[in-house]
């Protein structure tokens, strides 16, 4: 039988299990494909889901539901007083996953860990330019100047040394760029030239065996019998790919998929009607948001930028697009996080304003591109629209919008350059509870070509994250990014356009789900019942 007559297959067999007691295959309706299977080469949440998630483990890592660390694949750590070393005591005993071109011969230890990290920051390290390189979090969280050193102190224990404190450390360690890899598989997969492999037939220690992709299509995993936690609950997990939110939902109606995402908020209200659906749903730990390229003339004048954030009329986006599921954002972090500065006042909506400041700086005839992504997002149900609404906003004060948009994989890494035409529908769902992990990360200058996709790199604002990185007590570091927001309000590299409400509707069946704050979608405790 072909890969695509198996795949198939094997999810008309899912769908046949959706309603039956103990079924053993859960079937997920996802959003779209992943751009790889190596956590650490991306930043979207639509990959972490296929990948870190069910197929890796990290050292530490995060209690489902909430942004609390557990013990991983480290069984314990201790820190020195000065907080400079964390010594992770490795959890004995774990193995490998295996596939047709690789068997592990070991169990997981000390070398993997070092390979995992290393790749990331070790320019002689022979991993380290394979897909192109490109370690968006690793460097954008500015790694590379953290690390001193990683040393093995024995197999079972792994040193890291930093250049300076760092709160949010064992945080940032349970993040899915710090899934751990198999040394051996890279290895071996080296020798036989071919180390693409690792991005696409992942190997980890994970709940779930990675089985066969078809891109566009579908993902089948196998539950791993050979799992140091708690096994899977169900045998095989099946990731459905369906872009569109119309058909994921005739999907879940017909019982062809147990859970979907980011369904259309207008369908909310018919899902929670339905008496086979449950609809689950939380604050979201995000922010959507309009990126400009502040190296461009001319928006690299934050009072062009003002004007254009006072063109956009986000009520009306609020309404039309998230239809009740968001609300109005004015900071780059989320309200429902520590260190948010509720004193901070939003840009007012006002037309005519904004098309005096535009002629106060000499602009005219001024034209730009928007970039409205090709997928739904918790921060973004619908970025066409939303491109479109705000589109209609420019042309009331002169200025000539374009919406351009490409495959979801192609439009992350195009609107990386630093030297990109247009401003970025983009948004983020925090990774560690941290408000690092969003000002850090999207707005640090270590970030300019990577996740900050402004471009945006303002000495007086970074000085003050890295500050707050260094401090322990979390009322201190929080007087800082507080302070750190109003600098941003000022420069406005972003159009702040809404934080939403996460919905996440299922079958009746689907029992042991939990909504995470974090973003991910996760399976291992997830089982089918009548």
């Amino acid at each position: 039988m072909s890969l695509k007559k198996l795949l198939a297959a094997g999810v008309a067999a899912a769908a046949l299990t959706a309603g039956a007691a103990q079924a053993q295959s859960l079937v997920y309706c996802s959003e779209g494909s992943p751009e790889g299977f190596d956590p650490a080469l991306y930043t979207s949440g639509t990959t972490f889901d296929a990948s870190s998630h069910p197929v890796y483990n990290q050292l530490v890592q995060f209690v489902t539901g909430t942004t609390n660390t557990e013990p991983g694949l480290a069984e314990s750590y201790e820190v020195s007083d000065d907080g400079l070393e964390y010594t992770f005591k490795l959890r004995p005993g774990v193995k490998f996953h295996s596939n047709d071109q690789f068997t592990p011969t070991r169990d997981f230890n000390a070398d993997d860990v070092i390979f995992t990290f290393e790749r990331q920051w070790k320019d002689d390290n022979p991993y380290h330019t394979v897909s192109g390189g490109s370690w968006e979090y690793f460097e954008s969280m500015s790694m590379p100047d953290l690390l001193d050193s990683i040393e093995k102190v024995d197999d079972m224990t792994v040193k890291f040394k930093l250049t300076r404190p760092e709160a949010a450390f064992i945080a940032n360690l349970a993040m899915d760029f710090a899934s751990i890899m198999s040394k051996e598989y890279a290895d071996a997969m080296l020798d036989a030239g071919t180390p693409e492999m690792l991005n696409q037939q992942p190997i980890g220690t994970g709940p779930f065996t990675f089985q066969a992709y078809q891109k566009d299509a579908v993902i089948r995993y196998l539950r791993n019998a050979d799992y140091w936690g708690d096994p899977a609950k169900v045998e095989s997990l099946i990731f459905a790919i369906t872009p569109d939110a119309s058909v994921r939902y005739q999907k879940l109606q017909a019982g062809e998929c147990h859970v979907m995402p980011y369904p259309n908020p207008a369908d909310v209200q018919a899902m929670k009607d339905n008496p086979d659906i449950n609809v689950m749903q939380q604050e979201g730990l995000n922010v959507g948001y309009l990126a400009y390229n502040t190296q461009m003339a001319p928006f690299d004048n934050p009072k062009v930028r003002k004007a254009l954030n006072m063109a956009i009329d986000k009520q009306a986006i609020i309404d039309v697009v998230f239809q009740g599921s968001g609300q109005a954002a004015k900071n780059p972090i989320p309200p429902t996080m520590w260190s948010y500065n509720d004193a901070i006042e939003d840009d007012p909506y006002d037309p005519e304003a904004a098309k005096a400041m535009l002629e106060e700086e000499g602009v005219t005839d001024l034209s730009l591109k928007i970039w409205a992504m090709p997928v739904q997002r918790p921060y973004n149900p619908n970025a066409r629209r939303m491109a479109e609404l705000m589109q209609e906003d420019f042309a009331q004060i002169g200025v000539d919008a374009e919406i351009v948009s490409y495959e979801w994989g192609e439009y992350l890494e195009r609107s990386k350059a630093e030297d990109r035409d247009g401003a970025v529908l983009l948004g983020w769902t925090g990774d560690n509870g941290d408000p690092d992990n969003f000002l850090g990360v999207l707005l640090g200058c270590d970030g300019v070509g990577s996740a900050n996709r402004a471009q945006w790199c303002n000495e007086e604002f970074d000085d003050i994250l890295v500050r707050a990185r260094q401090l322990t007590d979390q009322d201190e570091r929080a007087k800082l990014y507080e302070e750190a927001q109003v600098i941003f309000k000022e420069q406005a590299p972003w159009a702040t356009i809404a934080h939403s409400v996460v919905f996440m509707p299922m079958r009746n069946e689907v029992q042991g789900y939990v909504v995470h704050p974090l973003g991910g979608h996760i399976f291992d405790d997830v089982s089918i019942e009548e």
